[in-house]
């Protein structure tokens, strides 16, 4: 019997390069980027997880995204295809030692959020996670690496309410990515909403 031919990707251009940096280029990266939201992935094995990561990154509007130069899946033909387009477009970060890269960005002003079922974590949702922030996900099975627990400055987690404790790690990145997308832009919605009304109230005043 013959194995299932891949399905083409309209998404993915198989001549589009991979944006592929080291932690030096960090810097050069944020210049000039005002509240980054970045990824951080430690040490996913598996391709179908990294890809997926990958392609929710790039539909966050994710700044960049760092991953375990060793330990980690690598960016491959299987890892593009699920990415729908998502590995060419985001910027990826290999990093050598990911926990100097984290104090690096700590560094930089960036807060980091790890995500973890620790009993020190925090609701998702009562988190703050506007301004400059970097969110960390742990490796299938195993999640994040103690000394990857340690660095971050606070913890979160995502409430469960079934018998299963924990998601796939592709689809809580999801879940915190776009929690952290509806925070930034609820804060910007409240702004505009208040400016919208104080406007409002200026050309009812002057009608009166």
């Amino acid at each position: 019997m013959s194995s299932p031919v891949a399905r083409a990707n309209r998404h993915s251009d198989p001549h589009r390069p991979i944006q592929k940096y080291s932690e030096s280029d960090l810097e050069m990266l944020l210049e000039g980027v005002k509240d980054p939201l970045i990824l951080v992935l430690d040490g996913l094995q598996d391709p179908h997880n990294l890809g997926a990561c990958l392609r929710t990154a790039d539909c966050a509007g994710v700044d960049l995204v760092i991953i375990t130069k060793k330990r980690s899946a690598s960016v491959n033909e299987t890892v593009k295809r699920v990415a729908c387009g998502g590995a060419e477009s985001v910027k990826i970060v290999l990093a050598n030692n990911l926990r100097n890269t984290l104090d690096k960005l700590k560094g930089m002003g960036v807060w980091i959020a790890g995500t973890s079922d620790h009993k020190t974590s925090q609701s998702l949702y009562a988190s703050k996670l506007t301004g400059p922030l970097a969110l960390v996900m742990g490796a299938e099975g195993e999640g994040m690496r103690h000394l990857t627990g340690v660095t971050c400055d606070f913890l979160v987690q995502i409430p469960m309410h079934g018998v299963v404790p924990c998601l796939n790690v592709s689809v809580a990145t999801g879940v915190c990515l776009f929690e952290a997308v509806r925070q930034r832009r609820g804060k910007k919605g409240e702004n505009f909403s208040g400016m919208k009304r104080v406007a409002i109230r200026k050309e009812l005043s002057l009608r009166n």
